[in-house]
């Protein structure tokens, strides 16, 4: 039962946002009482933490999959990109954003999670990268990582990039183009370019 409670808890407050569905929501739509819901979890903040917890370590799983096909470390990026969105439904109730002002706690530990988890394949992709010649062997792994890290989370700011503006697609796809212009050798630019004839 507290799998289903995680996944349909997920998908409203994907489509919906963390603010606005309620307890009561969820349990209906679920067809069970509220009691049942607090059984597994004490309070909504506690489901919220579990949801936003699952969601990661779902993309975990799916990034760490990708990275085994071994595929070459452009399209690699682009790979996790799509998933990321399939994940996060392309992030219409923008649940960053919703952590961040009304769950700050789990959104810094989320973030501290992320930046770990994220460095980690930045850097692996980066040596890849460098190895194929796709990349410039002058970059700094640890600034670039960092410096991608930080952009990621930038673009998901609502108040910079609203999206009525910019889908969250559209922001992916502009800043790998951004990230990678920056990086690659002429080899690595005829292969982003292939790559975004494709998006």
């Amino acid at each position: 039962m507290r799998d289903k409670i995680l996944e349909k808890s997920n998908e409203l407050f994907l489509n919906l946002g963390f603010k606005s569905v309620t307890m009561d929501e969820i349990a209906s739509s679920l067809g069970v009482s509220k009691k049942t819901i607090y059984k597994y979890f004490k309070n909504k903040t506690e489901l919220i933490d579990a949801v936003a917890l699952h969601i990661f370590n779902s993309i975990c799983c799916g990034i760490d999959g990708i990275c085994e096909l071994n595929l070459n470390p452009i399209n690699e990026l682009f790979s996790i990109k799509r998933l990321i969105l399939e994940n996060l439904k392309d992030e219409k109730s923008s649940p960053q954003y919703q952590l961040q002002k009304y769950y700050p706690k789990i959104y810094a530990s989320l973030k501290q999670k992320q930046f770990h988890v994220m460095q980690d394949c930045v850097i692996e992709n980066l040596k890849k990268g460098i190895e194929n010649k796709l990349y410039r062997d002058t970059i700094d792994l640890e600034f670039i990582s960092r410096i991608y890290f930080n952009g990621m989370i930038g673009i998901k700011d609502k108040d910079l990039f609203p999206l009525t503006k910019y889908s969250m697609n559209t922001l992916m796809n502009y800043y790998l183009e951004y990230h990678l212009r920056g990086i690659c050798t002429e080899k690595g630019i005829q292969q982003l370019e292939n790559q975004l004839k494709l998006k």
